[in-house]
């Protein structure tokens, strides 16, 4: 009997102990699930893309000056080890005393929280570890629910398992809000301290740390005083955490807040129109989105001149400058350097802001600014056909169907006077006559690609037109010496690293021989000097071609008015017009007016600027200069009279009024049944001797004639020899 009942005793003792395991190993199973839950669960909540934090982008000159900076949250990135130690001491001792302790969440607090939470009947203190806020802060919301505190569990979890305590610290102080639209302890110091945070002292530390429990009520700018009494509860906890001496807890804690607030610098109006372009440049050639821009940190070096950026924007508020029907005249301007084509102003309209249309990259029709890159430029590479004094159709033609803007012809006229007077008939002509292919092929080179295929090319008549930009670039060429540089605003970028991803380099690309630039810039100076680019004054050197469209509605109006030109310093283009063309929106004048608002531009960078400029073009090396267009004479006064002596005995002396241009040739005729006999010819004098004429009736004139487009002028009256 015993026997039995102790088999079943050691019976029932086997079964309590296989229960006791199971239980101890089920336990085991349930902890291991539900640590890989909450492994797994932090893993999901905790997106790793989250830990790369908005930064902002800073855009500044070369002289390092800031004009911009583009941001989602107002935040730069400082390393930890950057920081002061009484700093991050700080944070600790008032946030987490035991942050280098736990592995993420702290017990203590935790089990303090609870049970107060519970006495309370609701969520009314947090228990949250630095690792857990940070894990709030990139992951979650601010709700105080059950259900956040356990993702937030979660979350500090994964994180303390990722990263190194002094990486979740860095992180920390680089993500936490101060107030004021402030990101960040760098961003922050600036703010309230002017200085970096680097050079943060312990009281201001301190104040600094004391705004995690609230920034806006514990603000030093709005609640001085409260700022002050919670920056002391930070002193006397960094106290109790060793970090500070009681002498230096007081001696700390007598100083005043300090506050040197430095509030952001407002974007200039001025400089709006040149941050567009550089981010459209960003993104259309170094795929930096806006986004990327917003969020990214970049720090981008750009080439834009803030004294001469701020000149151009002054002198376009000008009204005087834009006639106009109604209210709303626009207007784009943009300046490059003439060496290297870098934007050193650009200005997308005359009120721009960010987000509006920026007109320098806004196509329009080019109107004649198209005839020297488009028509003359590539006939001049054609040396031994085309010169600039090479004679071309000025006359109207069915075939063509185009007229002068004055309606006046005459004839034939050399490329140099066409260009000077920006006859139409002349540059539709020579188009024909070098192909549009040909003419295309240039301007593809010159940055400008066309779909059109027709002679409106000649007269800047486009299907889609042309920025202000591209005209300005295209122009760099002649300026340069018949290289293009392709225009750019940005000099380097830099990521968040620090480290270069782009740097500006010098490409050039040969288009025009430097004989056919230098000519070209003799041709525009000219007419800059005295034709169609006349208006105004610059007494500088300057070279330009003016431009001008019909408006489509309203008969003898303007739609779209230019000037494109340079100096030896920098290439400029500007266009006037509205942003709609319809019935009630016309220009009520023309190209006079672009032309001169650049000139006046130009004068003030030559005033107020130590950007002297120069008085006039250099000639290059290997170069022959053009030689200026001769104006020939209306011979007036001819008379013919006898002399007596010399081995001829009878002479006879024909004299004239002619030309003060010693280079104008004059050509003696004697007038014969036919054709009229040429006699001689001289060169600068206004007098002509013919020997032996022995009392004969004939009859004589004389032809002015220009030796370099080999033409003729208008003959004067017929004489005969008498006493």
């Amino acid at each position: 009997m015993r026997m039995e009942k102790r088999k079943q005793n050691k019976l029932a003792y086997k079964k309590k102990t296989q229960w006791f395991f199971i239980a101890i190993a089920s336990l085991f199973i349930l902890l291991l699930l539900g640590y890989g839950v909450v492994l797994l669960g932090g893993k999901i909540i905790a997106n790793d893309e989250e830990l790369i934090l908005d930064l902002k982008t800073t855009i500044r000159t070369e002289e390092g000056e800031v004009i911009g900076t583009l941001y989602k949250e107002n935040r730069e990135f400082t390393n930890l080890d950057s920081l002061p130690d009484h700093v991050k001491e700080a944070f600790i001792a008032i946030e987490d005393r035991r942050f280098y302790e736990h592995q993420g969440i702290d017990l203590k607090s935790i089990s303090r929280a609870v049970y107060r939470d519970i006495i309370a009947m609701s969520k009314v203190e947090g228990g949250s570890t630095i690792t857990q806020q940070l894990a709030k802060n990139l992951f979650l919301s601010n709700d105080k629910t059950w259900s956040r505190k356990i993702k937030e569990t979660m979350a500090a979890l994964y994180l303390e398992r990722e990263l190194s305590k002094d990486e979740i610290l860095e992180l920390y102080v680089n993500e936490v809000y101060f107030g004021q639209g402030i990101y960040g302890i760098q961003t922050a110091s600036k703010y309230f301290f002017s200085k970096s945070a680097d050079e943060l002292t312990v009281a201001e530390g301190a104040m600094l740390a004391g705004l995690m429990k609230g920034p806006n009520g514990y603000s030093p700018i709005n609640h001085p005083d409260r700022a002050l009494e919670r920056r002391n509860v930070v002193l006397h906890s960094m106290e109790d955490a060793g970090f500070l001496s009681t002498e230096q807890r007081v001696a700390e804690e007598e100083k005043t807040l300090g506050i040197a607030v430095q509030e952001p610098k407002a974007s200039d109006p001025w400089v709006d129109s040149y941050i567009d372009l550089v981010m459209k440049e960003a993104s259309e050639k170094h795929q930096l989105s806006v986004e990327a821009l917003q969020t990214g940190g970049y720090d981008i070096t750009v080439y834009m001149d803030p004294e001469i950026q701020q000149i151009a924007y002054s002198e376009m508020q000008n009204d005087a400058y834009f006639p106009g029907n109604t209210e709303g005249v626009e207007g784009a301007f943009v300046m490059l350097d003439a060496t290297n084509a870098r934007v050193v102003s650009a200005i997308g309209g005359r009120d721009y802001q960010i987000g509006d249309l920026n007109r320098t990259v806004v196509n329009r029709q080019p109107g004649s600014t198209f005839k020297p890159i488009a028509v003359y430029g590539p006939a001049l590479m054609q040396g031994d056909v085309y010169t600039p004094f090479t004679l071309i159709p000025d006359k109207k033609s069915e075939e063509y169907n185009v007229v002068n803007a004055n309606d006046e012809y005459k004839g034939e006229i050399p490329i140099y006077q066409a260009i000077m007077e920006s006859t139409n008939t002349s540059a539709v002509w020579l188009l024909d006559e070098l192909g549009i292919d040909y003419s295309k092929g240039y301007l593809e080179k010159l940055g400008i690609s066309l779909e059109d295929d027709g002679l409106s090319i000649a007269l800047g008549g486009l299907k889609y037109g042309v920025t202000p930009l591209k005209m300005a670039q295209s122009y760099q060429a002649f300026a340069s010496g018949g290289d293009l540089t392709r225009a750019t605003s940005i000099s380097s970028i830099e990521n968040r690293n620090e480290e270069v991803i782009y740097e500006s380099t010098l490409e050039r690309e040969n288009v025009f021989t430097s004989q056919v630039a230098w000519n070209m810039t003799e041709m525009l100076s000219d007419t800059v000097l005295s034709g169609t680019a006349s208006s105004g004054e610059f007494t500088k050197a300057l070279a330009g071609k003016t431009g001008s469209t019909q408006h489509t509605i309203v008969d003898g109006a303007t739609k779209d008015a230019w000037f494109v030109g340079y100096t030896p310093e920098y290439v400029s283009a500007m266009w006037m017009g509205y942003d709609s063309t319809d019935k009630d929106h016309y220009l009520t004048g023309g190209s006079s007016y672009p032309t001169s608002l650049t000139k006046k531009i130009l004068t003030e960078i030559d005033r107020q600027t130590d950007r002297e400029m120069s008085s006039s073009f250099e000639i290059p090396e290997n170069v022959e200069p053009l030689p200026e267009p001769i104006e020939l004479p209306t011979i007036s006064d001819i008379t013919a009279n006898y002399e007596f002596g010399g081995f001829s005995i009878i002479k006879g002396n024909l004299n004239w009024n002619g030309s003060s241009d010693e280079r104008v040739v004059y050509r003696i005729y004697q007038e014969s049944e036919g054709e009229d006999k040429l006699i001689d010819a001289v060169k600068g004098v206004t007098e002509y001797t013919i020997d032996n004429v022995w009392f004969k009736n004939n009859k004589y004139y004389v032809v002015p004639y220009d030796p370099n487009t080999k033409m003729e002028g208008t003959k004067s009256d017929s004489v005969t020899f008498s006493w």
